[in-house]
């Protein structure tokens, strides 16, 4: 019998704006307001929206057997929160039904699992709290920005406690291994891996509405048998894609949302059943350890992290910004916080890209600006002017050995109040534990005393004042 895995993603960035050389140290505002409104509005509408109300009726038809995941950065939350609060509603309406997970990721949809361990932590923990505050969960299966993900990674999510992680089934990473398999990580053999089925997904993202395509048109009676013909050991299928495929990449006009609505039905006469990756997790055992030394990813033909450090300009931005990473974590400013995180997404590295043929059309139909150079200008000036605020509060002349002693000293202060706290709280409890024991014992203990009379203080000295008598004394 197999399952599918549907898991779906949202992220927006805060786009920047035209920033000048010459705003350098004059604006500290870098945001096109104008184009994230309009952007995640329109999208919203015409995807994210009908696409919640479609997977609402989808459960509710099927008798909740229909299931799904989401993953969404913190980002794309605080615009949808700003622009489109309805979404959020019908978001927690479909949280409601127990039949919708929500994943971990980074804040940011940032690059700090490759460049920033500490950094990397704090975003994953700031953001499952921001899902946590929203709908109520606490997300146990990690996916990285871009599903980018290597054995060191591995290690770290699995020491921040999660069960699974999701990545891409690049085929120079399986080989001749399916992806339609559970797996475990070789560096942290406990976290479970789920494999992104490239072809499956791609049929429904990318191919669906292709009238060139040899497969068209993709029906769901079609598509569910291509999945329950699988090998019957292949008990898993993930498919794993961006939420804006749903009237966005392909138009309502395409029938994708007709095609998704028909899906339950004809994976119900297939027995084919509807997971989430806690669920596949759950209910299936590894069938062996994948060893990944190399970061990937689910971006471009690679499968690598390219899209975003695969020329000098990204690599030098990216170098750029988590410089003054240690700098920032000091910072009170909650201004320079908010920039810092949406400075790191890692759509301004991505508009860099200067690949060719599909990928770079791929890259530069989704970048704002004329050029990868222009994207990285921009965002260099932005940068530039980042740096100078934050360098304002700890200035550069702190070199890096003194500002880690700083750091350190500030870390163990941390944990001196920590352990001190701990112990202010055990002896409260000791004291009232104490306290309350005494009660008790004295209450045992205390017997009725009979009132002591004058008579009978009187009689009482009487009778110590009397001479002792002497025994008589034995007859010979």
């Amino acid at each position: 019998m197999a399952a599918i895995c549907f898991y779906f993603q949202i992220h927006q960035p805060f786009r920047l704006k035209n920033y000048r050389f010459f705003d350098i140290g004059n604006d500290h505002y870098y945001y096109d307001d104008f184009a994230n409104d309009d952007i995640i509005t329109r999208i919203a509408h015409r995807s994210y929206l009908p696409a919640n109300e479609m997977l609402l009726d989808m459960i509710k038809a099927n008798g909740k057997k229909f299931k799904v995941a989401f993953s969404i950065s913190g980002t794309a939350l605080e615009q949808l929160e700003q622009y489109v609060p309805e979404f959020i509603d019908s978001m927690k309406d479909l949280a409601a039904t127990g039949c919708v997970e929500f994943l971990s990721e980074t804040y940011a949809h940032s690059l700090s699992a490759l460049e920033d361990v500490e950094e990397f932590v704090a975003q994953v923990k700031a953001h499952d709290e921001k899902i946590y505050q929203l709908f109520g969960q606490k997300p146990k299966v990690f996916r990285n920005t871009e599903l980018i993900y290597s054995d060191d990674i591995a290690a770290i999510v699995a020491s921040m406690g999660f069960k699974g992680a999701i990545t891409d089934g690049a085929k120079h990473i399986l080989g001749w291994k399916s992806p339609n398999y559970l797996y475990n990580a070789a560096s942290a053999p406990k976290l479970k891996l789920l494999l992104k089925n490239s072809k499956l997904s791609d049929d429904i993202s990318f191919r669906f509405s292709n009238t060139e395509w040899a497969s068209y048109p993709l029906t769901a009676d079609k598509y569910i048998d291509w999945i329950a013909s699988l090998p019957q050991e292949e008990q898993l299928v993930n498919l794993f894609m961006n939420y804006e495929t749903f009237g966005e990449l392909q138009s309502q006009q395409s029938g994708i949302f007709d095609f998704m609505k028909a899906l339950p039905r004809f994976a119900a006469e297939r027995g084919v059943q509807f997971w989430t990756p806690s669920e596949v997790i759950a209910k299936l055992k590894p069938v062996g350890e994948l060893t990944i030394p190399s970061p990937i990813s689910w971006a471009d033909e690679a499968r690598d992290t390219s899209a975003w450090l695969g020329n000098t300009l990204q690599q030098e931005a990216v170098k750029k910004l988590y410089s003054i990473g240690e700098r920032v974590r000091l910072c009170q400013d909650k201004r320079i916080k908010l920039d810092w995180n949406y400075l790191q997404a890692s759509d301004h590295f991505f508009y860099m890209s200067t690949k060719h043929s599909s990928d770079g059309t791929v890259h530069s139909h989704y970048s704002p600006y004329d050029s990868p150079y222009t994207a990285f200008t921009n965002y260099m000036n932005v940068l530039s002017d980042f740096m100078i605020r934050v360098e304002a509060q700890y200035p550069a002349e702190i070199d890096n050995e003194e500002l880690n002693a700083l750091l350190l000293t500030i870390k163990n202060q941390e944990k001196e109040i920590q352990a001190l706290n701990r112990e202010v709280e055990m002896m409260r409890n000791n004291i009232v534990k104490d306290l309350t024991g005494d009660f008790k014992e004295e209450k045992e203990e205390k017997k009725p005393v009979k009132k002591v009379t004058n008579k009978a203080k009187a009689t009482a000295k009487k009778e110590e004042a009397k001479p002792e008598k002497k025994a008589p004394a034995k007859k010979q």
